[in-house]
Formats: structure tokens, C-alpha cells, sequence
């Protein structure tokens, strides 16, 4: 087998009818105890709806604040997969798409805290699990404002309204969660239950999921309130309390530089490939648009539903943290490093070392409303740490969700811009009749594809070559990776989103030959690296060389699906860096040569011991010197085809290996092809490029030799 090794991944060394129709939503009311009561007057359902009492529970979908929803058969809306950079609208909305919608559903209605389905939500995928959504002090819940479009498509979202003037309390917020989790869970025991907590909502879920360890739970929280007894709020409760109404009409302004990040806030529709001049002018339009809007933090929090709330937030906290011993569930965490409201840094170190099963994300910039500011696409980060899945236990095959167009932008802009600006990657492949042309057009288009080529050093190619598939044949090439990418950081108190992370959001999962088969059965096109990672982590003097171990097992496993296979070389990393310290350099430094065999002692191997030195490198991360930066090149060989001859090469191993060899020289003779024709590029240079790239084209359309 193989694997995508890169500098990344060797992490462990570092380690009502005035209210407007704009914001339409679906509505599921419930009993939530309290003081709350219900008048039919005030109730907002569509005209010819009425509530449908099912097995139990209450379902009243197709409500709305105003106007109809737009009927459609079931076969039409439901799928059960995603196209490859499928929209997922994230940057078509702000914070301030928020404030106008909380606004629009804060009037008075004497309800009781209800679950609501934002119709920008949309109909989910086929076999979706359910996300319950728990709000923060405000209630309103339309946090996810920004994440709806996206989260509808692989989620049924529900989110949950709790009333300006509800005085439901913590204990009757958490049977009400509680019955419909269980009520889910009987309905579908073998789908997982999703429980997403923002901030106050945090100890609302933590607290269900501590009565239910039973149910198969997934718990997301954003900056979870269990550190409220360690906030610069508590304090001033009192002196609230005695607060003149007058002065307490200045208090939201306050509060909300304090909940969030307005200057994050206001980033997140600004293109990335803006100018930074125009990006400055963006932020500064987005900014004067969005600071109106903090004045209604006095309509969404009136002074005594602020009192109110900040006492059922002090009892949520000591509710949550009594039971957290009992959480069994998988937990995620979202920690800000700027939450001037929470402690949520330290919060969220707290409580990895206190759940069973908890992760930890570290978004530095970010303020106490993560999810209304940039750099945070919940779904991105949901599939970027392994937590998707649609039943009891993951499939890394069957439950990815391929990357949306905004993951795509991101990932290619800013996650590997610069190493895409650097390198200026040029590709080249093989039509049927043997002629090499520019471009990706002689891969084919339908798999079962198995793209078996030469490591880098280091493997800094795969950053090119998969997003390259993506902007030119909108194909979704899957990396088999070593499974360190996919083993949780240790030792890393604040965690950021990684490039690892990054990894798995564009399709890397780990070799084994399950993950293989599953893939070659749904028709995937496979990225295999025989050498793995003794190519990778080459030493001096062996750049270009092939390090395949004896065993054809991808050449059986390829017929068995009668896949095509692609061989392919790829230079340049000659031209980017120099190898100054290898594995052998670092053996002969003391300390040094101790932390490599500590660090690999407990490694998970691919092969066994005794095939050879492939099998037996030990992960470690090179010593290399920048270069001025010369160029990737890519060379796609002439496909292979393995459709009928499964018999011929699963029972005779023989004509198995001399496949293999073949496959293998191919490799090599697309390295020395590159290696020559390179010398006639008159574009290898950085400068060249650059030069050209301001005067004539994008980055990926700069020439490089004649084939």
C-alpha cells in the first residue's frame, strides 16, 4: 500500500402579519414548562396548515413567520449524494443577515421555548442525520445564520426559539431537548444525534448528553458557557440589577464588542482574491452597514430578560459541569482566542482533559460569537476533524461529503496559495494514441482511476495535483494518506485548524486496503504513492528514485474493479528546496536521534517489519534549506487498462508482477521525460512567471515547454 505524507502531517513533532417574510422559517412548537403560554392569535402558521399529532410528538413543518412554502414531490428534492464543489453559501450571508432576522421573530408571542427549521436549510441528502441546535443567552437561535444553506444539505437541521419573555427554567429547557432526542433516537436508533450548543446553549447540550449517555450523541460546542463562573460578566450581575433604564439603553452597544468580533463579523462576504486595497474598502462598507444593527441588542435583551438570563446561565454552568463525568459522547469544541466574554481558551483545555472523547479546535482570532464571524464554516470544521457520519460508525469512503466551492476557494487561495504561487505547477498528460498534451485531458474522466506515481520529498506535490483535478476536470481525486494525518494532535494545548484538517475536507483518507476497495468500488480516482513514505522522506542523493516494495497488491486490487491505472511522474522538488539533513544526519545527533525513535515507538506500521526498508522508515521531518523557487511538473501517463483481465491477473501472479514493473517503469520514464524537457521552459523561474502572470494571465495559464 501507500501513503500522502507530508510536512503537515508529521505534526507529532511540533505539535404575525407586520413581521416581514424575508427571514422564513419552519416551526415544531413544544411544551417547555415555565410561565409560557400559547394564544392561538398569536401563533404564525401558514393558512390551511394545522399541527399533526404523529406517534407522539408534534409536527407542524411547512409553518412559516409569513407566507406559503412551495410544495414539491419528495423524489424531487431528495438525493443521495453532493456534486463536487456544490454551493453551500457560505459569504452570501452575515451577522448582519442575522440582526435583521432576530429582530423579525423577537415580537412577544406568550409561546413556549419551539424547534424551527430555517427553510434556507433546504431538503437534506438521503439517510441525514438530525442536528438539534441550542442557542446562546440571546435565544433567538439563528446563529447558524451563515452555516444554514450548508449544514441543510448533510444535516435535518432544527433549531431551537426560545421567547424574549419565556421564563422557562434550566432544569424544563433540558427535558424539553431531552424528550426530543430520545424521541429521534427511537425513531432512527442507528443514525447518530447531533447536539450543536453556542455558548448558554453549550451547557444545554452537555447537560442532555450527561442524562443520555445511551443515545449515540455528537456534541459540538461554540465557546461553551461552563467557564461562567470564571467570566468578567459574573460579577456584575448586581450591579445590573440597579442599573437606570437610561443607561441601560448604552449596555448593548458594550455588549456587543464584548460577545463578539465585529471587525470578523463584518470579513465574512469579502472575496479572498480582492486586491488588498478593494478587501479594506470591503471591510470598512461592511462595517458601517453592520454597526446599526448592535442597537437591537436592546429589543433582543430588554433589561429584566438580561437579568433573567445571565441567573439561568449561572445555574446552566454549575448544572453542566456537575455532570460532565457522565458525558459519553463524541465531543467537538470551538474555542476562541479573542472571547472577551468567556474564558474559552482555558474552557476548552478544561474539558479535553476532562471528556472521555473530546476535540479540540483553537481559532485565534475569532471572538466569543464564532459562528458569526470569518474563518469559521462549521461544516468545513465538522469534516475536517472526522466527526460526519451517518451512522453508528464512520465510513471515510461513504459518508465524505465532497468539497463545496467556498472550501475549494479557501483551500486553494489561502491554505496552499502560496505554495501554488511558488511552484507554478504545469501539467502535462497522455492521450490513448500515445501523444503527450498540456493538461489533464488524457486522465480519464470515469473511474474506478488509479493515479500510482512518484513522492516528493516530503510529498508537496499532492497540494498541487489534487486541487488541479478540481479546477480543471472538477474531479475529486482521493488520497490514500498515512494514518498519522488522521490521528488526533497530543500534547498541543490550543489545536488550530490544520493543514491536516485541510487534508481530510479534500478527500485523503487512510491506506488500508479497505479504504482502497471501497473507493475502487464506488468508481473513485485513487491517489496511490507505492513508495509511500520512504520516498517521501528520501535522503540525499536519492531524489527521483523509486522506492516500491515487492508486493503488487494496488496492480490485484485495480483489476478486481477493472480500473483504469494512470502512472505519473513529477519533478521540481529539486528546485524548491535543498536537502541538507537527512534521516541518516539526524541518527548520528544525540537528543535528536532519541526523540525520532521515541516519537515512532508506538507509530502505526502499514507493512510488516520484515519487507525492507520501505516498510521499516520511521517518520521524521527533514532538515531542508529554501530555494528560490523553480516548478512543479506533472506528467500523466498513458491510461492502463485492467477491465477484463481480472482473471488473468488475480490467478497468475506472475503476469500481476510484470504489470506491476511495468507500471513502475512508466513512472520512471515520465521523471526522466520531465527532467529534460524541463531545461526548455522558459517560465521555471518564479520571476519569469511572475512577470508573465502580471502582464498576460492567471497563475494556471503560464506556458511553460512544448510537449
Amino acid at each position: 500500500m501507500a501513503s500522502v505524507v507530508s510536512s503537515q502531517a508529521l505534526y507529532c513533532f511540533f505539535s404575525s402579519p407586520e413581521i416581514a417574510p424575508r427571514f422564513r422559517v419552519r416551526v415544531q412548537s413544544g411544551s417547555g414548562g415555565g410561565n409560557s403560554k400559547v394564544s392561538p392569535s398569536d401563533s404564525a402558521l401558514v393558512s390551511g396548515e394545522k399541527d399533526k399529532k404523529v406517534g407522539g410528538r408534534i409536527d407542524s413543518w411547512n409553518a412559516s413567520l409569513k407566507g406559503g412554502v412551495k410544495k414539491k414531490s419528495v423524489k424531487d428534492v431528495i438525493s443521495s449524494d453532493l456534486d463536487v464543489l456544490w454551493d453551500d453559501g457560505y459569504g452570501t450571508k452575515t451577522a448582519k443577515d442575522f440582526f435583521e432576522g432576530a429582530k423579525e421573530m423577537i415580537r412577544p408571542d406568550g409561546g413556549p421555548p419551539r424547534w424551527f427549521c430555517p427553510t434556507e436549510c433546504g431538503q437534506p441528502l438521503k439517510d441525514s442525520p438530525i442536528l438539534l441546535f441550542c442557542p446562546g443567552i440571546v435565544g433567538v437561535g439563528l446563529a447558524l445564520t451563515l452555516h444554514h444553506k450548508a449544514l441543510g444539505k448533510v444535516f435535518e437541521v432544527r433549531c431551537l426559539h426560545i421567547p424574549v419573555n419565556d421564563r422557562t427554567p434550566f432544569a424544563g429547557l433540558v427535558k424539553f431537548v431531552e424528550e426530543t432526542v430520545r424521541l429521534e433516537h427511537a425513531s432512527s436508533p442507528n443514525k447518530p444525534i447531533y447536539l450543536a450548543g453556542d455558548s448558554f446553549g453549550g451547557c444545554l447540550v452537555l447537560a442532555v448528553a450527561a442524562r443520555n449517555p445511551e443515545i449515540d450523541l455528537v456534541v459540538i460546542l461554540a465557546n461553551p458557557a461552563t467557564s461562567f463562573d470564571r467570566s468578567q460578566v459574573r460579577p456584575l450581575i448586581p450591579l445590573w440589577e440597579a442599573l437606570p433604564d437610561g443607561l441601560y439603553n448604552a449596555l448593548p452597544y458594550l455588549l456587543s464588542f464584548v460577545m463578539g468580533n465585529p471587525v470578523e463579523m463584518a470579513r465574512v462576504n469579502i472575496e479572498y482574491r480582492l486586491p488588498p486595497r478593494l478587501q479594506i474598502e470591503q471591510l470598512f462598507q461592511n462595517l458601517i452597514a453592520l454597526l446599526p444593527h448592535l442597537s437591537d441588542l436592546v429589543d433582543l435583551i430588554p433589561k429584566d430578560t438580561l437579568i433573567w438570563k445571565l441567573k439561568l446561565l449561572k445555574s446552566a454552568a454549575s448544572y453542566a459541569n456537575s455532570r460532565l463525568h457522565a458525558v459519553k459522547a463524541e465531543v467537538l469544541v470551538l474555542s476562541s482566542g479573542n472571547d472577551h466574554l468567556l474564558p474559552s481558551g482555558d474552557e476548552a483545555q478544561r474539558l479535553k482533559r476532562t471528556l472521555k472523547n473530546c476535540t479540540v479546535r483553537y481559532f485565534k482570532d475569532n471572538g466569543h460569537n464564532i459562528l458569526l464571524e470569518e474563518g469559521v464554516n462549521l461544516l468545513t470544521v465538522i469534516k475536517g476533524t472526522g466527526k460526519y457520519r451517518r451512522s453508528r460508525r464512520i465510513d471515510l469512503v461513504l459518508d465524505f461529503i465532497p468539497p463545496s466551492m467556498s472550501e475549494f476557494k479557501q483551500g486553494y487561495d489561502e491554505v496552499i496559495g502560496l505554495l501554488r504561487f511558488a511552484t507554478g505547477s504545469a501539467m502535462f498528460s497522455t492521450l490513448n494514441d500515445g501523444k503527450i498534451v498540456k493538461g489533464l485531458h488524457g486522465v480519464p474522466n470515469e473511474g474506478p482511476v488509479l493515479l500510482v506515481g512518484y513522492h516528493m520529498l516530503m510529498g508537496l506535490e499532492v497540494y498541487s495535483l489534487v486541487p488541479e483535478f478540481l479546477r480543471e476536470k472538477n474531479i475529486m481525486v482521493h488520497g490514500v494518506t498515512h494514518p498519522v494525518v488522521f490521528r488526533e494532535r497530543q500534547g498541543v494545548s490550543s489545536p488550530e485548524f490544520s493543514l491536516a484538517d485541510w487534508m481530510k475536507v479534500m478527500g485523503a483518507v487512510p491506506v488500508t486496503a479497505s479504504n482502497l476497495f471501497n473507493l475502487l468500488s464506488t468508481k473513485s480516482h485513487v491517489l496511490l504513492y507505492p513508495g509511500g513514505a520512504r520516498e517521501a522522506l528520501h535522503n540525499r542523493g536519492e531524489e527521483y528514485k523509486l522506492f516500491w516494495p515487492d508486493q503488487q497488491e494496488f496492480v490485484r486490487m485495480a483489476a478486481k474493479f477493472g480500473a483504469t491505472i494512470v502512472p505519473f511522474g513529477t519533478v521540481g522538488e529539486d528546485d524548491v528546496a535543498e536537502l541538507v539533513l537527512d534521516y541518516n544526519d539526524f541518527m548520528k545527533i544525540p537528543v535528536l536521534n532519541d526523540y525520532i525513535r521515541d516519537a515512532n515507538r508506538d507509530s502505526i506500521r502499514l507493512r510488516d517489519k520484515s519487507k525492507g526498508e520501505v516498510a521499516n522508515q520511521e517518520l521524521y521531518l527533514p532538515g531542508v534549506l529554501p530555494k528560490v523557487p523553480g516548478r512543479f511538473y506533472f506528467l500523466f501517463g498513458k491510461p492502463i487498462e485492467t477491465r477484463g483481465r481480472k482473471e488473468e491477473i488475480l490467478e497468475d501472479r506472475e503476469k500481476a508482477n510484470q504489470l506491476y514493473l511495468h507500471i513502475k517503469s512508466e513512472v520512471e520514464r515520465c521523471i526522466a521525460y520531465l527532467l529534460k524537457k524541463r531545461e526548455e521552459d522558459p517560465y521555471r523561474s518564479i520571476v519569469d512567471r511572475t512577470v508573465y502572470r502580471a502582464l498576460h494571465s492567471p497563475l494556471h495559464e503560464v506556458p511553460a515547454f512544448d510537449p
